[in-house]
């Protein structure tokens, strides 16, 4: 089933509506819709000024989500996506900013739209000669977006001022994930306090309304613990090298064999390993792959060795054992490779590294463990398992390091 739909663009940004959108839609027009003040007052237009109201209150989400995509964009930072869902709106920007300074101003655009919108709708809501229902909306509208401001100037990721609260962590320590624990942490916090404060109005009060404090709470706390496992994640790959990941998942064979014979010998093995590397006279002559084998024709099999055929080990794709992991798995995805050899200084072969091998070298410097299973299919299909964004998170950290 299609959980978001593109309803169009604004400044190139395609803009997405996610189906809880439409949850809050039909809550907020209700809410409004059956206001008793407002149907004594207005009757059955109260329908149509509650279903105004949150169409207008989502066009501010959407206008502060803006903020922050505008102040990114101004930055040479890309955006993908904005989408509106049932706790507002999510601006999906390409990186991180590459100084605090930077970071801060993209984390504050969004609140200082909100504030704007605030005084421009209250000072419109209290224009002379406005009907009354439009000064109505426009001046609860207002008040939202005034709310909106200081909500997401909450100190505590995933909200606005968690971002504001770890750009000024990373000014001061130096570290951006330094600065992501700090405000992860507060993030969490202040979820576990929502969800007390909300569960306890609801129980011991019967204040209903205190649930969605709790649901709120429940969201921060689930994306703020999000945050820290990317963190963990950036903090085990820049303390992982190639050598640390590497398999020696490869057998070195013969190169002065034809390559009959290391077909019949090698090839026919029930479990054969998936790399040959050919040598001779103490030294590596260079990779040995089926398909190089199968462009050959089959009545040279018996003249050409494998010395002759072997790729140098120094034209394949290979690093070196002190190659930062963040690298390698980068080279995985841009190569379009699904293994890459490990060198020596001495040009000699140390492992093979795939993306199952990063998988379990990342895991076990996390204390996690992942059944064998799980990493024989992803060494078998050369891919991550869904969700698991690794080349992103490599790449952000590699742009971190260069800045």
């Amino acid at each position: 089933m299609q959980s978001s739909w593109r309803i169009g663009a604004i400044l190139g940004i395609p803009l997405f509506v996610d189906s809880s959108w439409f949850i809050i839609l039909a809550l907020v027009t209700v809410s409004y819709g059956l206001q008793p003040a407002w149907h004594a007052m207005w009757g059955n237009l109260a329908w149509v000024m509650g279903l105004a109201l949150a169409l207008l209150l989502f066009s501010s989400v959407l206008l502060h989500e803006l903020g922050h995509s505008i102040a990114a964009k101004i930055q040479g930072i890309g955006v993908n996506s904005i989408t509106l869902f049932l706790f507002g709106g999510i601006a999906s920007i390409d990186k991180e900013s590459k100084t605090p300074g930077d970071a801060l101003k993209v984390a504050i655009a969004g609140p200082l739209v909100s504030f704007g919108l605030f005084l421009l709708l209250a000072a419109i809501s209290i224009s002379p000669g406005l009907p009354e229902p439009v000064a109505v909306i426009t001046a609860n509208v207002a008040q939202i977006n005034l709310v909106l401001t200081l909500f997401n100037l909450i100190p505590g990721l995933p909200l606005d001022g968690g971002q504001v609260l770890k750009s000024l962590v990373w000014k001061f320590t130096g570290s951006r994930m330094q600065g992501i624990r700090w405000a992860a942490r507060s993030g969490q916090t202040l979820g576990w306090l929502a969800i007390i404060v909300g569960v306890s109005l609801a129980l011991l009060y019967q204040d209903f309304s205190g649930l969605w404090i709790a649901a709120i709470g429940w969201f921060a706390l689930r994306n703020a613990a999000a945050y820290n496992q990317v963190t963990n994640l950036q903090e085990a790959m820049l303390s992982l090298t190639a050598v640390d990941a590497m398999a020696r998942d490869f057998r070195v064979v013969d190169a002065e064999i034809s390559i009959r014979q290391f077909a019949d010998s090698y090839l026919l093995e029930e479990n054969r390993q998936p790399v040959y590397f050919a040598a001779s006279e103490g030294r590596y002559r260079g990779l040995v792959t089926v398909d190089d084998i199968r462009a050959i024709e089959r009545s040279q099999w018996e003249v050409i060795t494998l010395h002759e055929m072997a790729k140098p080990l120094l034209t394949i794709p290979a690093v070196r054992e002190s190659t930062p992991l963040t690298e390698v798995i980068d080279q995985l995805e841009t190569q379009e490779i699904p293994r890459i050899t490990v060198l020596t200084p001495a040009d000699a072969v140390a492992g093979t590294l795939d993306r199952g091998d990063v998988v379990q070298a990342i895991a076990q410097r996390l204390g996690m463990k992942v059944p064998p299973a799980m990493i024989q299919r992803i060494k078998d299909e050369g891919q991550y398992p869904p969700g698991l964004q690794l080349p992103s998170i490599a790449r952000s950290v590699m742009e971190e390091a260069k800045a």
